[in-house]
């Protein structure tokens, strides 16, 4: 599986692609210039339960946010629980 970020504006999404397939998307929101906002996280339902949502978590979201110096608050539920989970290996880059 490969994580894809398409960044516009303000906003952006990292897409999850699998054989040519988009497996998920995790979308954000830059609340000024350091912090992320996670909003949202959808998965299509033939790849649920494969871990794609963690993999574009932290292939995607968490490997951004540290190559780029900035914090994310997870405002999307499955970011906020994932957050609290793995606390440990991405707490780093917690808002």
């Amino acid at each position: 599986m490969v994580v894809k970020h398409t960044a516009y504006g303000s906003k952006g999404v990292f897409t999850a692609m699998k054989d040519g397939k988009k497996a998920g998307e995790m979308t954000y929101s830059m609340a000024g210039t350091g912090k992320m906002i996670v909003d949202h996280t959808e998965v299509d339902e033939a790849f649920k339960g494969m871990g794609v949502g963690k993999q574009l978590l932290v292939e995607g979201v968490v490997a951004y946010a540290r190559e780029n110096k900035i914090k994310v608050l997870p405002l999307c539920p499955f970011a906020s629980a994932a957050f609290k989970k793995m606390s440990a290996e991405i707490g780093d880059v917690l808002a």
